[in-house]
């Protein structure tokens, strides 16, 4: 679909980068049906249960490394224990390629072998309050992709969760960057609009699929 005003590349922060539309729609709807696939298994999509007993409104499957509130394993041990899938090698290329891309170096994406995928859903309901990725050992530029409804995502500073940030709309296809400076930067997700996404890509709601590196072995 094109847009009737364009939206330029645009750096938030330093390290920190926003590309509007860098997915196709034909990209977009075959990322919407792997997603659809791991979210059947091996470990099913499922709200995670926060240490203090909350339940995350946002939906989430994980590739590679299972993600808990506070670390990552190999199995999901709150969701039945099986082994997670693989993050496979396609997906990994296109973390690569977004990288380049992001930053306008083609050697940006030299090195860069994330070994994790949350894939999170939301639906109207859903929201990501203010947070930083760090249960990894590795800091190592974050590779976000947007599938779906529009979000306002709040990217913060990495002192506190409160302000300054700045208030980003992600569209369908919408990458977003944040490493170097920014990588422990606060971010979340106030607010996603229901039936923004254009009605082809046969989606309800929102996806996000965030690339990581862990930094881990299978000896930590």
């Amino acid at each position: 679909m094109t847009e009737l005003f364009p939206r330029p590349r645009r750096e938030i922060a330093p390290g920190a980068v926003h590309v509007p539309g860098w997915l196709p729609l034909e990209r977009q709807r075959e990322l919407v049906a792997a997603c659809r696939g791991w979210a059947r298994g091996p470990v099913p999509i499922r709200h995670t249960r926060l240490p203090r007993g909350g339940v995350m409104s946002v939906q989430t499957v994980c590739l590679g490394w299972h993600w808990l509130p506070y670390r990552y394993t190999r199995t999901a041990d709150d969701a039945g224990g099986g082994r997670v899938a693989e993050l496979p090698g396609w997906l990994a290329d296109l973390g690569r390629r977004a990288l380049c891309d992001a930053y306008e170096d083609p050697a940006a994406g030299e090195g860069y072998d994330p070994d994790t995928a949350l894939v999170n859903f939301y639906d109207e309901r859903a929201r990501m309050g203010m947070h930083q990725d760090k249960d990894e050992k590795s800091s190592a530029p974050v590779v976000s992709l947007s599938l779906g409804d529009t979000c306002v995502f709040r990217f913060g500073n990495i002192e506190t969760r409160t302000r300054p940030y700045t208030d980003v709309e992600l569209a369908s296809g919408d990458l977003f960057v944040f490493g170097g400076p920014s990588r422990f930067a606060h971010h979340g997700v106030s607010r996603t609009y229901p039936g923004t996404a254009a009605p082809s890509l046969g989606l309800t709601g929102r996806l996000n699929i965030t690339l990581r590196v862990t930094g881990l072995t299978d000896d930590d």
